[in-house]
């Protein structure tokens, strides 16, 4: 069965209140597990709490403008808290709440309750922390889950219910979504095959299934999973933290680097010709389940719902993007605490 209908029909049993759907059969989790009890001889953990990157980045900008910051929610697991690193500016929320500072000429605070751990189970609470704490809804939100689903053998269709719940709930108090969908476990070093190979087919499908749920809901799909793959197992001393398993300084920055893009386009702050298809870079309209497949394979794609209502024989389409990568701006600790932000 191709990756884009076992997508098609997760998002469907997720829509549907299902759970049931499995990537594996019994047999296939046995060897699974087996494996998983080789592979923690070698690859280790980390309880090290992230460095706490709350507060204002940009603030220069504000002497020059006067403009009210940008407000920029992240939610997650461990990644996108930034375990692994040691310092605030490391982080995947500092690196992006900086770039788009940047991009934006205005200052961006950065409000950050994504939980080491996490599961998509996780969301509705970290939502609720992010709408209810007396201050306008963020501009945007950018949720990195889903690894955790898959080594804990959540149902998928629960884990696209849950996320899809969360993009809803965040579109409704006015907010854009982006969603860096489930990283390529494969990809974590050092791991025995066949633990390799289904972690990567258990990965892939179901972040395909995630971009289905997350466009079907009004929110934006960045493919994490390819992107850091290929790099991740070129180099990986240097995109691997201390840990074997969370990424390092290095590894953050490329996948910022990748989410960056979207994140401006989402809030109207890239090159309005970018948003038209181009060929020349792989782009096109596409069933939405087809593209969500198409990015499952290649990192730094993004996924999102065409415009004006593109309808094919097979319902939604959207649109596969493939945005050149912008460059990072030097990244300072934050000018505040969350408590002041």
């Amino acid at each position: 069965m191709s990756r884009a209908r076992v997508a098609r029909r997760i998002a469907t049993a997720a829509a549907f209140g299902g759970g049931g759907i499995s990537l594996l059969g019994g047999a296939a989790i046995g060897v699974l597990l087996a494996e998983v009890r080789l592979a923690k001889r070698t690859v280790g953990g980390s309880d090290d709490v992230p460095p706490r990157a709350d507060g204002r980045y940009g603030s220069a900008f504000a002497h020059r403008t006067g403009d009210v910051p940008l407000r920029l929610g992240f939610l997650g697991d461990s990644t996108a808290a930034g375990q692994g690193v040691h310092r605030a500016r490391e982080t995947p929320g500092a690196l992006l709440a900086s770039g788009l500072a940047a991009v934006a000429e205005r200052p961006v605070t950065l409000v950050n309750v994504a939980n080491p751990g996490a599961q998509s189970s996780d969301l509705a609470r970290q939502v609720a922390l992010l709408l209810d704490v007396g201050a306008p809804p963020p501009d945007v939100c950018v949720i990195m889950i889903g690894a955790n689903d898959v080594t804990h053998r959540m149902p998928p269709a629960k884990s696209v219910r849950l996320l899809s719940e969360a993009v809803r709930r965040l579109r409704e108090a006015g907010s854009e979504v982006i969603v860096g969908t489930c990283p390529d476990l494969g990809s974590v070093e050092p791991v025995y095959q066949p633990l390799r190979w289904m972690a990567r087919r258990m990965s892939r499908q179901l972040a395909a299934a995630q971009t289905i749920g997350v466009v079907g809901t009004g929110g934006r799909s960045v493919s994490l999973g390819d992107l850091l793959g290929p790099e991740f197992e070129a180099h990986p001393r240097e995109m691997f933290g201390p840990d074997n398993y969370h990424p390092s300084a290095e590894g953050y920055a490329t996948a910022a680097m990748a989410m960056l893009p979207t994140l401006c386009a989402s809030l109207g702050l890239w090159p309005e010709e970018d948003e038209h298809p181009d060929e020349l870079r792989g782009e096109s309209f596409l069933p939405v389940a087809q593209a969500a497949a198409a990015a499952a394979s290649e990192g730094g794609t993004e996924v999102v719902a065409a415009t004006h209502g593109v309808f094919g024989p097979r319902g939604r389409w959207a649109l596969l993007k493939h945005r050149r990568r912008q460059r990072l701006p030097h990244t300072t600790e934050p000018a505040a605490t969350s408590s002041s932000a």
